[in-house]
């Protein structure tokens, strides 16, 4: 569904069946969506609720602007501390609720609070305290939709903060695989490590599954290299996952957001041929934005 306002979703979500599943959902970066559908109602917000504006040197914004939207409002206003959000590739609503970062920033470094709407369908706003942020993580229930977010920053010449966006630009377009199909950074760097460095070791770069595959470039990217299914390349995940922990001993959590449900899988039954069985079927994955990425 689509809100017009943060109240239309507080009064819709207030007359919905609260066993019934709410899932929020941006641009799709950052997200893998299994073969067989999301369960319940998923809610998107519309260009209505992505205006960004400058307020007594604070940006606020609806939770449907993208990340580079936001940065590029702080610097037009001389606010600086917002540049890595160019290199964000989603909505401010979904960097919010897992503490998106890049560059050595997080979400929680520069909010200050977020007005949220609960799976009860009431409006709140939530301080940073009360989000709870941790890395890759906020402490928002399930359900729970980011509908506006308050960011500070501290004053800054904009082409400056213009110079180190561009910057952000040049790096990513370097380092990551953004021209390729990717839902961006894939697991999270463990602690004292980074999730890239420990794939490659282990010898995972260029890894496929059917059409999944480990980027070369960016070894914390999974790349759709035509029809991978979503079945693919979360076991492509999985198994490097499986390999990283033989090689290092490190677990790697994932980043990137799985959800929905699995379909049996009848590909042995049709082909008769033998490997592992994924238990899920064999549908093209929803082409997501080439700009996805995250991360170093």
């Amino acid at each position: 569904m689509r809100p017009d306002t943060a109240n239309a979703l507080a009064a819709y979500l207030r007359d919905l069946d609260p066993s019934t599943p709410v899932l929020p959902v941006g641009v799709g970066s950052n997200l893998i969506v299994r073969d067989g559908g999301v369960p319940g109602v998923v809610v998107r917000l519309p260009k209505a609720m992505a205006k960004v504006s400058v307020e007594d040197g604070r940006v606020r914004a609806g939770a449907g602007a993208m990340g580079i939207t936001v940065a590029s409002a702080a610097r037009d206003a001389g606010i600086a501390g917002l540049e890595f959000l160019r290199g964000i590739p989603g909505t401010v609503g979904g960097a919010v609720r897992m503490n998106a970062g890049a560059y050595g920033r997080d979400v929680s470094d520069i909010l200050v609070e977020a007005t949220v709407v609960t799976r009860e369908g009431l409006v709140e706003t939530w301080s940073a305290e009360k989000l709870g942020f941790t890395y890759r993580h906020s402490d928002l229930p399930a359900g729970a939709v980011v509908v506006e977010a308050v960011f500070s920053g501290t004053p800054g010449e904009p082409a400056v903060i213009g110079a180190e966006m561009d910057r952000i630009a040049a790096e990513r377009e370097a380092s990551q695989p953004l021209r390729s199909r990717t839902g961006g950074s894939t697991f999270k760097n463990p602690e004292g490590h980074k999730a890239w460095a420990l794939i490659d070791a282990a010898g995972c770069r260029g890894l496929t599954r059917g059409d999944a595959q480990v980027s070369e470039k960016h070894c914390n990217f999974l790349l759709n290299l035509g029809s991978a299914s979503s079945a693919e390349i979360e076991a492509l995940g999985e198994e490097v996952r499986d390999k990283v922990k033989a090689h290092s001993g490190v677990t790697l959590e994932w980043e990137i957001q799985r959800v929905g449900e699995y379909l049996p899988s009848r590909s042995r039954e049709r082909s008769g041929e033998g490997g592992l069985d994924t238990g899920i079927s064999h549908q093209p994955l929803p082409r997501p934005l080439s700009h996805a990425g995250g991360e170093q």
